[in-house]
C-alpha cells in the first residue's frame, strides 16, 4: 500500500460523521436507499447478484442491498470508524447472518481489492474522490467487476476555479481546531443553503427543502450532507466526459448519467461491463 497517499498530512474523519447519521436513521431512509439502487439499475431485486460496497461509509447501502436480496454482500472502508458503522447495521438488522462480510480495506491497495472475489454489482458512492488518488484507486477497482456486471459510482463535478476554492476551504476546516471548525462550517452553511432556505420563506414554506433533503438524497440528511461536503478531504473532480472516457476505455458501457449541470456536488455514473 502507497502511505504517503493513504495517509495525507490532512484526512477528514468521514466514520465520526457517519456514526452520528446512524442515530438519526430510520426505515424511510432505508426505503430510501433500497429505491435508489433499484431505480439507478433498473431492478426490483438483486435476487442471484452479489454486490460489493467499495467504501461503505454508514453502511447504509450494504444493508439496502442485502434486504433486496443480494446472494452475497461484501463491505470495506478504510476508515476504522466506518467500517464500525457498517457492522452496527449488521449488527441491528442481520447480526447472524453469514453472507454479509465487512472488512477494513484501501481502494488504493491492490493486493488487498485482487484477493476479493468478482462482483456483479459493484457500489462505490463518493468514495473514490476521497482517496488521495482517484483515478488510481478507479483502475483498482475495475477488476472486480463481474463481466456484465454494474458499476455505480458517483465523482464530485469539476467546477474549475470553484472546486480550486472548495479545496482549500476543505483543509482548513480539517487544519482547523475542533471547537473553531463552527466558524467555517456555519458561512459554509449559509453559502449552500441561504438561497434556498429564503425562496422557501418567500413561498410560505419555511426550511421545507431542508427537511425533506433525506427523502431525495439517497437517505443523507441536510446536516450530515453539509458536514461530508465541507470536511470531504482528499478532495478530487472530475469532468463527466473524463469520467466516461476512463471507462468506456476499459471496455465498459454507460448505461445512466445524472451531471450537476455545472454545479457543485457529485455526478452519477451507471456502467456496465462488456
Amino acid at each position: 500500500m502507497n502511505e504517503k497517499i493513504n495517509n495525507p498530512d490532512v484526512r477528514f474523519g468521514f466514520g465520526e460523521n457517519w456514526n452520528r447519521f446512524l442515530s438519526v436513521l430510520d426505515e424511510s431512509s432505508i426505503l430510501e436507499a433500497e429505491d435508489s439502487l433499484k431505480e439507478a439499475l433498473k431492478v426490483s431485486s438483486l435476487k442471484g447478484k452479489s454486490f460489493l460496497d467499495a467504501g461503505s461509509g454508514s453502511g447504509l447501502f450494504s444493508l439496502a442491498a442485502y434486504r433486496l436480496g443480494a446472494d452475497r454482500v461484501f463491505s470495506f472502508d478504510y476508515d476504522p470508524q466506518s467500517v464500525a458503522c457498517t457492522q452496527e447495521l449488521k449488527n441491528r438488522y442481520f447480526p447472524n447472518v453469514d453472507n454479509w462480510k465487512i472488512e477494513q480495506g484501501s481502494l488504493l491497495d491492490k493486493e488487498y481489492l485482487d484477493q476479493l472475489p468478482f462482483f456483479d454489482v459493484t457500489y462505490s458512492w463518493g468514495v473514490l474522490h476521497h482517496t488521495g488518488d482517484m483515478w488510481q484507486a478507479m483502475e483498482n477497482l475495475v477488476s472486480k467487476i463481474e463481466e456484465k456486471g454494474f458499476l455505480y459510482i458517483s465523482i464530485y463535478n469539476d467546477q474549475g476555479r470553484a472546486s480550486r476554492v472548495w479545496k482549500k476551504i476543505k483543509r482548513l476546516y480539517n487544519i482547523c481546531p475542533v471547537p473553531l471548525r463552527f466558524l467555517i462550517l456555519v458561512p459554509c452553511t449559509i453559502k449552500l443553503w441561504g438561497p434556498l432556505t429564503i425562496w422557501d420563506f418567500c413561498k410560505g414554506t419555511p426550511f421545507k427543502r431542508w427537511r425533506e433533503y433525506g427523502k431525495k438524497r439517497r437517505g443523507m440528511s441536510a446536516w450530515h450532507d453539509v458536514v461530508d461536503w465541507v470536511g470531504g478531504y482528499p478532495f478530487e473532480v472530475a469532468k463527466p466526459e473524463e469520467v466516461f472516457n476512463f471507462f468506456y476505455q476499459r471496455n465498459f458501457n454507460l448505461t445512466q448519467m445524472i451531471t450537476m449541470a455545472g454545479g457543485h456536488g457529485c455526478n452519477q455514473f451507471v456502467f456496465t461491463k462488456k
